[in-house]
């Protein structure tokens, strides 16, 4: 079936769809490739071959649905009566509230101005307890019409609206509860701190903790990860200063810096996972231009949630830097000036992350022991990189 790609209301190119594989078997014509993701656009202009771009576009719509790995998957597909995620993307065009990005019935006469999820509201609760609920039975009469469409990730999570604003919840992983508080967490620090940052907070669905936080694109921009923009763009070895460097040429001056608070709040934290999709910028989908850095999100996976024992504390590990895994003190050897930092504005941060953990700890049940091990964690992580700063 012939379709267009859109970025909002520019026409990228027009393509043949197969609806049965969920990809593209054909590129007909090529129209504004440099309205396209910016991994298909670096892509084109360094080799000109379609076949290439066709086969990197079929990925990159794919990696729009729900991933093969989310929790729970089997579970929210009998739920929604469907055999396999990537029928969603089907169901609402390829929307997005991430992006702009949407795939048009060639023929078609519908505008993005009808049809997005920014403007237009969407149907939010049934989706909701299908993903935060344990009853299994199917829901024919749930509305496909969604952004949670388009949501990646392992985590379970949903797109809601309250207040005309949309929101997006995010649970812990099977059992684990610590995703959600650690998400508030980092909130915390980013603000005493001073770091640009997506505000998060607790709620509760179904009795399960998840985290909450605002969209913080609208329908004029779009986020592109730092995997999109260094894909075949660089040198693997030198990421992270080929990284500044390109932020830095698009007029983004406070990229270091910006890129510093990020892996600083990693360090402190022990957050294992900033891969190079939950880290990047934000650009104007209608003059292209580069406005920002993101600001820090998705910092769950951090304080050892993945190795907790009742026996020991661990008080290092190995982080994400890049296409690196490497120990989190070699995280501060990429920081110019530590002594920036005033971490005098963390102070009494642990008791209040502790009075937040005893809170909730009817629902999350868990044991006074961990609250304590994790509190004490986070107090040894703040001092040590004071102990570095005031040696340094």
């Amino acid at each position: 079936m012939k379709r267009i790609l859109m970025n909002k209301n520019t026409e990228v190119m027009v393509l043949e769809y197969n609806t049965i594989l969920k990809g593209f078997d054909k590129i007909y014509e090529i129209k504004n490739i440099e309205f396209s993701p910016v991994i298909l656009y670096n892509l084109y202009i360094n080799n000109k071959d379609d076949n290439v771009l066709l086969e990197q576009l079929t990925e990159w719509f794919k990696g729009r649905g729900i991933p093969s790995w989310r929790d729970d998957l089997d579970l929210l597909l009998a739920k929604l009566n469907i055999s396999t995620p990537t029928i969603l993307l089907d169901k609402a065009l390829g929307l997005s509230l991430s992006d702009q990005y949407w795939i048009k019935p060639y023929d078609s006469k519908i505008e993005y101005k009808d049809i997005n999820f920014f403007d237009h509201d969407f149907k939010d609760s049934d989706f909701t307890n299908a993903t935060f609920s344990n009853n299994i039975e199917s829901n024919t009469e749930i509305s496909l019409i969604s952004p949670n469409n388009t949501t990646d990730g392992r985590l379970k999570k949903t797109w809601i609206i309250e207040d005309g604003k949309r929101y997006l919840l995010k649970g812990g992983y099977k059992n684990e509860v610590m995703q959600p508080f650690n998400e508030v967490l980092a909130t915390m620090i980013c603000n005493r701190l001073g770091f640009y940052h997506v505000p998060y907070t607790i709620s509760i669905v179904n009795d399960t903790i998840v985290s909450k936080c605002e969209c913080f694109i609208d329908k004029n921009t779009e986020l592109v990860t730092a995997y999109q923009i260094l894909n075949n763009n660089c040198d693997k070895e030198d990421a992270y200063e080929t990284y500044i460097k390109i932020l830095e040429e698009k007029g983004i001056n406070n990229a270091r810096e910006s890129l510093e608070n990020m892996f600083i709040l990693d360090y402190i934290m022990l957050n294992e996972d900033r891969h190079l999709n939950n880290f990047g910028i934000i650009r104007n989908v209608q003059n292209l231009n580069w406005i920002s850095v993101a600001p820090i999100f998705d910092t769950g996976q951090s304080l050892n949630i993945l190795d907790y024992n009742d026996e020991e504390l661990i008080i290092n590990g190995d982080g994400r830097f890049f296409y690196k895994v490497d120990n989190f003190d070699t995280l501060l050897s990429h920081i110019k000036d530590l002594k920036r930092l005033d971490l005098s504005k963390l102070e009494g941060i642990c008791e209040e992350f502790e009075e937040l953990l005893h809170k909730y700890q009817n629902i999350t049940k868990m044991t006074d022991r961990r609250i304590n091990k994790i509190c004490t964690l986070l107090f040894s992580r703040i001092n040590k990189l004071k102990r570095i700063i005031e040696s340094s």
